[in-house]
């Protein structure tokens, strides 16, 4: 049976006095200027932290659980550039990381890059954006978040003794060196935090001119360099549509050259080799090809991969001798990477797969910066595998081990066991299911069962290995993920099916996925808590307005749930640039469908499950208000069926909290919650 509360809830409704009569919806709470919206928080903080409080020994050895379990000194991998040897250490009692350095040819030289906790130090709020090392290595550049609203500010520093010196402020995170060691382009915002423009910071002369403007608000910028170090690339790019711009990296105030101007619904990526571009695009199939044009004629492109209906190709990186391509497999959900090397006159030479570790599993091209590396570093993980990484060598076939993530405590890897099942959703599509649990309990009796999903803009939720999940496996607790549509799990098909008119696809996937594990025998259906974060919050609010009996509880994290308001409403950040992934609500039919499942204008008196939503203060992702807007309506309703809490952290965004201990502590009381609300702990009424 379900444990009760560990407080009874008041009879009192604590958000009746701040109800405005003439404001069905709480829209008053988006003003953040008034300063009832932060009494109105307050007070939602300080009745989570009283309903919380018999729970918190329990959150104390979550926590204490949780460090004992991982290393908590940490020296990452050491990647060699041309000049200089780089790496990152966190001292055990740091919440963020130091940068040092040493000359390849003296490992006993180390110099500080940067120390990311003495920036932090004195600062309520720190991220760092990016870090960029000039080409000749005597510069570097990065941007920080002091304040988590993602508004970055850019400093420099020239190593290895020079002092920082900040240039801007209020920028976006993206940093890349020209390859002339004097000029630095980053990205700025218009009045909607869009990045919408591209500008070059030159050393000499200590200004910026612009290099690039999109006008259409549907377009983000982004920008990068070719591991050839030929070329600088500009994207501009909308959620289905792109276009790339060129300029030579040796001379970055050459105009940028257009590539192949766009066309609405077709997405094209590039990559260098010296004589060839490589383009991957969509423009014959949802699945991708792989072209080939002449470095002189970059507009021209010839076949070189076609697309196939089994596969999506979802990226390419370029070297010396060839090519990697990660492609997605739809049958298996299962990401390989694939080896393509070329002679001297570019004919096909070899053409591989590369081993996986165990599926379903991650498998990703580390860093690997060195355009002539016939040494490949992978990225390696699952759901039973903590992350490791691997030296993969092209001319032997031979693996060797450079770093894998330590595990200590009662509960290891190899005790662990990962199932992979298929839900049949309700138009018969067959939807993959993960499902991790302790090996001595998965399959001998239904468990209780965290569900995860997420299900938009085409993210994966491919195996990942989580320190923090041992702590609930360890108790008893299984955890599965619902690959659903909107999901790209199963290439760029599975991500059309589940967005604009076909979004609630996502939700009845998710309830699918949930009634599949009881089937299965695999979870109690009584003791199943669903959890979902930004985009997952609304696929979680959705699913429990569909079916709320569906769920013992909910923990939503900076959920997207007034989803018709933000859409309406083209001055926020993010909204226009969403229209291609929700719809525009200024069309009749796109308005409808959304007001059909945005969670917020759907709630009713219904048996609502325990909810526990959090949000962010400073977040301009997901505002602060849409959580706190969809807490007021809950009890407001007083139908749930457990309690209904809100906390707001007044000083983070939309990464949650700065620093990582107070992200563990904040994991902490989260998973306490889901304890209480699968029964696996004995309160005090």
């Amino acid at each position: 049976m379900k444990a009760q509360p560990p407080i009874s809830p008041s009879r009192c409704s604590p958000v009746t006095h701040y109800k405005r009569a003439d404001d069905h919806h709480w829209h008053w709470l988006e003003n953040r200027d008034d300063s009832r919206v932060v009494d109105f928080l307050e007070n939602a903080n300080a009745r989570c932290a009283q309903w919380l409080a018999p729970l918190e020994p329990l959150i104390e050895d979550l926590y204490q659980g949780h460090l004992a379990r991982r290393e908590l000194a940490v020296s990452g991998l050491k990647t060699p550039l041309e000049h200089y040897t780089y790496w990152s250490e966190t001292a055990a009692d740091a919440d963020y990381s130091h940068w040092w350095r040493h000359p390849n040819d003296d490992d006993t030289a180390r110099q500080s890059v940067l120390d990311l906790e003495a920036r932090a130090a004195e600062q309520p709020f720190f991220e760092l954006g990016d870090m960029a090392i000039s080409p000749n290595e005597q510069w570097l550049a990065w941007t920080e978040d002091s304040q988590g609203n993602e508004y970055f500010d850019l400093y420099l520093r020239q190593l290895p003794t020079g002092a920082p010196r900040k240039l801007l402020s209020d920028i976006g995170p993206e940093l890349t060196w020209a390859e002339d060691d004097r000029t630095l382009l980053y990205t700025r915002y218009d009045a909607t935090q869009r990045p919408a423009c591209v500008w070059c910071f030159m050393l000499d002369t200590q200004d910026s001119r612009l290099v690039f403007e999109e006008s259409d608000p549907e377009f983000w910028v982004g920008m990068g360099k070719t591991r050839s170090r030929r070329w600088l690339i500009l994207e501009t790019a909308s959620k289905d549509t792109s276009e790339c711009h060129l300029i030579p990296a040796n001379s970055p105030l050459t105009p940028p050259r257009c590539i192949k101007p766009r066309e609405s619904g077709v997405e094209y990526g590039i990559d260098h080799r010296p004589g060839h571009f490589y383009i991957l695009h969509n423009r014959e199939s949802p699945h991708f090809q792989l072209d080939i044009a002449d470095e002189g004629h970059p507009d021209e492109w010839q076949l070189l991969l076609p697309h196939r209906q089994t596969h999506t190709l979802e990226d390419i990186d370029a070297f010396e001798w060839g090519l990697v391509i990660a492609e997605r497999d739809h049958h298996e959900a299962q990401m390989h990477l694939r080896v393509m090397a070329f002679d001297s006159c570019h004919a096909l030479g070899e053409d591989y797969r590369l081993p996986l570790p165990e599926s379903p599993c991650s498998l990703m091209l580390g860093d690997t910066p060195d355009f002539d590396a016939r040494k490949l570093r992978l990225h390696e993980e699952s759901f039973t595998l903590p992350p490791r990484w691997i030296e993969h060598d092209l001319d032997s076939g031979e693996r060797r081990l450079l770093k894998a993530m330590p595990i200590h405590g009662d509960l290891l890897p190899e005790q662990l066991v990962c199932r992979r099942l298929w839900a049949t959703a309700r138009d018969g599509e067959r939807i993959p299911v993960s499902v991790v649990a302790r090996r001595d309990l998965l399959g001998k009796e239904p468990l209780p069962t965290l569900l995860y999903g997420y299900g938009a803009y085409g993210e994966v939720l491919d195996p990942w290995f989580s320190v923090s999940r041992l702590e609930l496996l360890s108790r008893g607790v299984a955890f599965a993920v619902a690959h659903v549509r909107g999901g790209g799990d199963r290439g760029e098909p599975w991500y059309l099916a589940g967005k604009l008119e076909h979004k609630e696809n996502s939700f009845h996937d998710f309830l699918a996925v949930r009634h599949a594990l009881v089937e299965a025998n695999l979870a109690d259906g009584e003791r199943i808590a669903a959890y979902g974060a930004s985009a997952g919050g609304l696929l979680v609010g959705a699913s429990l307005n569909l079916d709320p009996q569906a769920f013992c509880a909910a923990v939503l994290d900076v959920p997207f749930v007034d989803v018709l308001r933000t859409m309406e409403n083209p001055d926020l950040p993010l909204t226009t640039a969403e229209y291609t992934e929700w719809g525009n609500p200024g069309e009749p039919e796109a308005r409808r469908r959304i007001r059909a499942y945005s969670p917020l204008d759907n709630l009713t008196t219904q048996p609502y499950p325990a909810v526990f939503l959090q949000g962010s203060w400073h977040d301009s992702r997901v505002p602060y208000w849409e959580p706190a807007k969809l807490y007021a309506r809950l009890v407001e309703l007083d139908t749930a069926r457990g309690p209904v809490l809100l906390h707001t952290d007044m000083e983070a965004g939309h990464g949650g909290a700065s620093g990582r201990f107070k992200a563990w502590r904040d994991n902490a009381r989260q998973d306490g919650f889901i304890l209480w609300a699968l029964g696996l702990i004995e309160t005090a009424i």
